[in-house]
């Protein structure tokens, strides 16, 4: 398995950005990929989030074994003891669900400020996740209906803006962007598989030949019976020359051919897989 070498140089700027965010709110929605529920998570993010109450979504779920995502649905309520709502950017039967579940958990800081005197105020609440889990679709889901962007808020950095969702969710309309350094080399490969990671860091045909070898083991046969391999081996290069992806030399163009199976597995033309099994 050839090395991905991906270690963001902004890693501590941006540690220090997204504790600046999330003191100023009542409520974070943690976003993960539905396909990788552990893989895409922070290890650290409690230490982060200290004490704030936290949703989490489980983004792109259309995409996701539907089994599985249930399965994940209890084990991440079970080591976080918060709620976890499965939900996907074409969808909006889960809004309401979304938007009630954060004003319940914002209300136990509403109710100390009106303790010290203070007025009641609308829940502050921002998104964060990894990168391409999803975020700024679920900001977009969230503001779709919203009519009145509040701007800045007294004692809170200028370039913080907000959104009025309904009267008692103010949303910060800009996602917190977790930092990821990324020592597992298996969760780094399925992060490249949902294109977490920029490509500039990985070998395109080496992640695509690991994707493949991912699928074989939790979905047999699902790479042969999509590509039609029949008895042809099961790699990059069969498929090149079943699709009739070649260059000159009547060679198999291989790099086109692992860009077109990442980008089936990411637009789901391959079905609804988790790469992240539950029972691990």
């Amino acid at each position: 398995m050839e090395h991905i070498h991906w270690y963001p140089g902004h890693i501590a700027k941006a540690e220090k950005k997204l504790k600046e965010q999330i003191n100023v709110v009542d409520v974070i929605i943690e976003v993960l990929d539905a396909r990788l529920p552990e893989s895409s998570s922070y290890p650290d993010i409690e230490k982060i989030l200290k004490d704030k109450p936290k949703l989490i979504l489980l983004n792109k779920y259309d995409l996701a074994d539907i089994e599985q995502t249930k399965k994940w649905q209890k084990i991440l309520k079970d080591r976080f003891h918060c709620a976890v709502i499965p939900t996907c950017s074409s969808d909006n039967k889960d809004l309401s669900k979304i938007i009630n579940k954060t004003i319940e958990l914002g209300q136990p800081k509403i109710i100390s400020l009106i303790k010290k005197g203070l007025l009641p105020r609308a829940v502050r609440a921002m998104v964060v996740g990894m990168p391409n889990v999803g975020k700024s679709s679920i900001i977009n889901k969230l503001i779709k209906k919203a009519k009145t962007k509040t701007g800045a808020k007294a004692g809170i950095t200028r370039e913080q803006q907000w959104v009025r969702i309904n009267p008692k969710i103010d949303l910060l309309d800009t996602p917190g962007i977790i930092p990821m350094k990324q020592e597992n080399q298996n969760n780094a490969y399925k992060l490249a598989f949902v294109d977490s990671i920029g490509q500039n860091a990985y070998d395109i045909e080496a992640v695509a030949a690991v994707f493949i070898e991912n699928i074989n083991e939790l979905y047999p046969d699902l790479i042969k019976n999509y590509y039609k391999l029949d008895n042809d081996p099961v790699n990059i290069e069969s498929i090149a020359i079943k699709r009739n992806w070649l260059i000159s030399g009547a060679k198999a163009d291989t790099k086109r051919c692992a860009q077109n199976i990442l980008n089936d597995f990411r637009t789901g033309r391959l079905g609804r897989l988790t790469l992240d099994l539950a029972n691990e």
